[in-house]
C-alpha cells in the first residue's frame, strides 16, 4: 500500500489537524491520547468530513475529490453504526456491492465464515453481545470490497476478557484479506499484537513514526 496524506488541513475546536505523511505498511496505528485528532483524521480519508486542504492518494488513485460511496474505503466507527431496528442479515446488505467472481474473497459466504457469524445473520442486532457486534460492523465494511479498512478503537468498549476474544479475529482479517488497514487506539497491547507502524499523534499533528516491535513510541 501508499497512501499519501498531504496538506491536510482541518480546524477543530481546540487546535487545526495538520498531516502530512506517507504510509506504506500493511497494518498502520494511529496511536494517542484521546482528543488528538486521530477520528477525524479518519474520517477526512473516508470522505465524511471536508477539510480546508487535502490531497488524498490511495497507490494510483486519488481520492480527495471523490464522495465517500466512491473511494472504496471500509470504516467502522466506534459507535459501530449499526441499525438496531434490522436484522444482522439486513445490517450486512447495507451498502453491499455487487460482488463479481474476481472479488469473491469479499462474497458474503467468505466474510462471513472468516468472522464466524454464519450463525447470526437472522437475529437482530439488539440480541448480539458486544463481541457479536463488533465481527458483524467490520463484516459489513469488508462486503464493501474495500481497498482500505480504517478501524477507529474498534475495541475500547469491551473488557479485557472480551478483547482476548476479538484480536484474533483482526489478526484473521489481516491474514486473510491482505487488506492494508488503519487502526486508531490508545492501546499499547493492541497495536503490538495486529500493527506493522506506529504514527504517534498529539494534538492533531503526527509527532513521530515508529516500528510497532520498537520501545521508542510507547514512552512518546
Amino acid at each position: 500500500m501508499n497512501l499519501r496524506l498531504q496538506k491536510i488541513l482541518l480546524p477543530l475546536s481546540a487546535f487545526d489537524l495538520e498531516v502530512d505523511v506517507t504510509v506504506q505498511r500493511h497494518v498502520t496505528a494511529i496511536f494517542g491520547p484521546s482528543g488528538a485528532g486521530k477520528t477525524s483524521l479518519l474520517e477526512v480519508i473516508a470522505g465524511l468530513r471536508r477539510p480546508k486542504s487535502a490531497h488524498i492518494q490511495l497507490d494510483d488513485k486519488a481520492l480527495s475529490n471523490l464522495p465517500a460511496r466512491h473511494r472504496r474505503i471500509g470504516y467502522v466507527p466506534q459507535d459501530l453504526a449499526l441499525f438496531p431496528h434490522l436484522s444482522v442479515r439486513q445490517n450486512l446488505f447495507y451498502g453491499h456491492k455487487g460482488i463479481s467472481d474476481a472479488d469473491n474473497i469479499f462474497s458474503f459466504d467468505h466474510v462471513t465464515s472468516v468472522l464466524e457469524i454464519q450463525p447470526l445473520v437472522d437475529r437482530g442486532v439488539s440480541d448480539l453481545s458486544g463481541g457479536e457486534k463488533q465481527r458483524v460492523a467490520v463484516a459489513r465494511a469488508l462486503l464493501s470490497a474495500p481497498r482500505l479498512l480504517l478501524l477507529d478503537e474498534p475495541l475500547s468498549s469491551l473488557d479485557a476478557k472480551l478483547k482476548l476474544k476479538i484480536i484474533p479475529y483482526l489478526k484473521r482479517i489481516r491474514d486473510e484479506f491482505q487488506l492494508p488497514m488503519l487502526y486508531v487506539t490508545h492501546d499499547e497491547e493492541e497495536v503490538r499484537a495486529l500493527c506493522d507502524e506506529v504514527l504517534v499523534m498529539k494534538e492533531g499533528k503526527i509527532i513521530a513514526t515508529h516500528p510497532a516491535d520498537s520501545t521508542q513510541w510507547s514512552v512518546l
